[in-house]
């Protein structure tokens, strides 16, 4: 083995988050580690890379116990830890970042920057990633952060390499990258484990699992032996139905609730479709198609030409234009679009009723915890104190404070950007079961989604970008994983143009 932990106990106050807790890693091996947000799965994987110490239990690198006082004695011992969120730098360089508290000296003790540069653009080159080491992190898109955040891992000789959902602002062909670096470290004998709410990357990537649930031991075994109906079960406790999805009945109203008009703007061109009252309309396309610029640009992020018309009025400026006449916005990258990091839940679930509602110019506590109270009992959000930082929530409890804060806002048009990035197969139906029951009561949504699998299940329609442009509009019995696939990678704009 090479690393084992045994009756791992973790406790956070009197909340107990992993309750002798049995794990291992082999040489070699892509071990999954699954469960719901909150399940332990990452507290496990702190104890294991040095973050802090279990409250008992022990952990043995190579048959010896050890005990780590810090996360860099984890790294000496050849333990790396890619983390879900972003733990980059954004004032320093990109190699800057890659050898931080381990940087390259030469003669005299002084940094030596050539080589370290050298050598950092080396393992972009193997990753197949075009970054230059010397770019400021902060010019960096979110896709090439993660890229960096892998990079550090693979930059030194791990042993065992923890990645926890290192594919959520991935492209397609950086994740295929990716898993090309995995598959070449595995067969030196580097052990991963790999955590994702991603099923279907589990499926491909994947050779053991175990599942925990909350924090307990639930199952362990080969990939090769179960499904994924039988791990959504084992990580939920409970079956999760697709025929509710699939019988569902459309809720589509012949009123528009939202034209769009020519639009133009940064990585986006002409686009023009109407939206209806109780409609959920997907907006999908692969990375760089146009789908994040649109999404911005309908909630007045990124200025634009054109008209966005709403109740017969053109919307004119920018966020609070938007927010005003009722379109509100669950962002992408929770961590950096979407929390405030330094607020409480409760102080980040009130912003949406405070831009929109409220009247008076004094707050009322007594009022904020009621209104918090009623919508974490709607969405089950699981919160000890809503005073406590939104930190300390996991990434779909986060999730779920961000919807319930347009929810309070009462906004009728919705805009779910990647509304399921990072979070669990139990919230994920939850989530699609909040917008069906949305769309019931008649508001309309938009959800942009590069995950065919979530597309298929509650979309009325689906717009297809490539590059920049609309390049389809399928309708719900169009809709299928070869017809998104298919107008995703412009083969019919292709055809056409050699027609």
């Amino acid at each position: 083995m090479l690393a084992e932990l045994k009756e791992i106990v973790v406790d956070f106050g009197p909340v107990r988050a992993v309750d002798h807790v049995n794990f291992s890693v082999r040489p070699g091996e892509i071990h999954a580690l699954l469960g719901e947000n909150g399940a332990g799965k990452s507290t496990l994987m702190n104890v294991l890379a040095g973050t802090f110490p279990p409250d008992s239990g022990t952990i043995y690198v190579k048959g010896e116990a050890v005990r780590f006082s810090s996360a860099k004695s984890a790294m000496d011992k050849g333990i790396r830890l890619i983390h879900q969120e972003l733990n980059l730098c954004n004032d320093l360089r990109v190699y800057e970042n890659l050898y931080l508290a381990q940087e390259i000296k030469g003669k005299g003790g002084l940094l030596d920057s050539h080589q370290m540069i050298e050598c950092a653009q080396r393992v972009f080159e193997t990753m197949g990633a075009s970054i230059d080491p010397k770019a400021p992190v902060s010019s960096l898109q979110t896709a090439e952060k993660q890229l960096v955040e892998i990079a550090r891992a693979l930059l030194f000789s791990c042993e065992i390499i923890i990645m926890d959902e290192p594919t959520t602002a991935l492209s397609g062909r950086d994740i295929k990258n990716l898993f090309n670096i995995m598959r070449t470290l595995k067969a030196r004998g580097v052990g991963f484990v790999y955590i994702s709410h991603k099923m279907p990357e589990i499926f491909e990537i994947c050779d053991t699992f175990t599942v925990l649930r909350d924090g307990k031991w639930i199952a362990d075994g080969n990939i090769k032996d179960v499904n994924e109906r039988q791990i959504s079960e084992m990580m939920t406790g409970k079956a999760l139905l697709e025929s509710d999805f699939a019988s569902r009945k459309s809720n589509v109203q012949p009123e528009i609730a939202l034209s769009v008009n020519n639009l133009n703007s940064d990585g986006i061109k002409d686009i023009s479709f109407e939206l209806k009252k109780g409609e959920i309309l997907s907006v999908t396309g692969l990375h760089g198609s146009g789908r994040d610029q649109l999404a911005d640009a309908l909630f007045g992020v990124q200025s634009y030409t054109g008209e966005v018309i709403k109740d017969g009025k053109q919307i004119k400026g920018g966020i609070e234009s938007h927010l005003k006449a009722g379109i509100a916005m669950v962002p992408r990258n929770r961590k950096e679009r979407g929390i405030l990091n330094d607020l409480s839940i409760l102080d980040n679930h009130s912003m949406g009723f405070f831009n929109t509602k409220l009247k008076s110019l004094m707050i009322s506590p007594k009022k904020e915890r009621e209104r918090f109270r009623r919508r974490q009992e709607k969405l089950s959000i699981r919160a000890d104190r809503p005073t406590n930082p939104i930190t300390s929530l996991s990434g779909g409890n986060q999730q779920k404070v961000i919807l319930g804060r347009w929810l309070e806002a009462d906004a009728d048009i919705l805009l779910f950007d990647n509304p399921t990035q990072g979070i669990d197969v139990g919230t994920k139906y939850e989530i699609y079961k909040l917008m069906l029951s949305l769309s019931a009561q008649g508001k309309s949504i938009i959800m942009f989604s590069s995950e065919f699998a979530e597309i298929m299940k509650v979309s009325d329609r689906c717009i297809v970008m490539f590059r920049g442009e609309i390049n389809k509009i399928l309708n719900r019995d169009e809709i299928s994983e070869e017809s998104l696939m298919c107008y995703s990678t412009g083969a019919i704009i292709e055809e056409r143009k050699h027609a």
